[in-house]
């Protein structure tokens, strides 16, 4: 495949696909649900957090290879904050898109809900931040398309990524220099 040539999804009116970039509809996983089984708890009755972590990671791999049209590898979660505890009986809601592209490399952000089994009201659980590198046949970094966004939620979330990276090129530059003046 070039990159001239855009492969195919199905797309919805509110979809945009272009050579110049994509929207964040086109690569969105929204409403995902996982079921919270016995297993799934930790000795206080909640879930495990490695299970959520693990969870979002799948998710949001999804949203960097489609937006990505290729495989991508996560390269680091810039926060993951634990808001409220799921519980046994819950069914966990995952929903997970681009928060912006740069070069070779995005933000996805992923939000978890849940809500008892039945439905009903949803409590936020967990909110995180993921950076994903998009990979060529070599297992070298390659460009991603840009990302249009469309809503004002999505250019909030946008501007916000780009103040998160620039401090974590920021924190990476102050630990290299304090590194070098520390010997080992």
């Amino acid at each position: 495949m070039t990159p001239e040539v855009a492969f195919v999804r199905p797309v919805s009116r509110e979809t945009v696909m272009t050579v110049e970039g994509r929207s964040v509809a086109y690569s969105s996983v929204r409403e995902q649900v996982y079921m919270v089984f016995p297993n799934d708890l930790n000795a206080n009755d909640t879930v495990f957090g490695g299970l959520i972590m693990s969870l979002i990671d799948r998710y949001s791999v999804v949203v960097a290879d489609r937006h990505a049209a290729g495989i991508c590898v996560t390269v680091g979660v810039d926060a993951v904050h634990f808001i409220a505890p799921a519980r046994r009986g819950d069914v966990l809601i995952f929903n997970a898109s681009v928060n912006r592209a740069w070069g070779s490399s995005l933000e996805v952000g992923c939000k978890v809900e849940a809500e008892r089994i039945g439905g009903g009201l949803r409590r936020h659980i967990l909110s995180a931040y993921l950076t994903f590198v998009a990979m060529d046949e070599h297992s070298r970094p390659r460009a991603v398309p840009a990302l249009l966004p469309e809503l004002p939620i999505e250019r909030q979330r946008f501007e916000e990524a780009g103040l998160r990276r620039q401090s974590r090129l920021d924190h990476a530059d102050e630990l290299k220099a304090l590194r070098a003046r520390t010997p080992v």
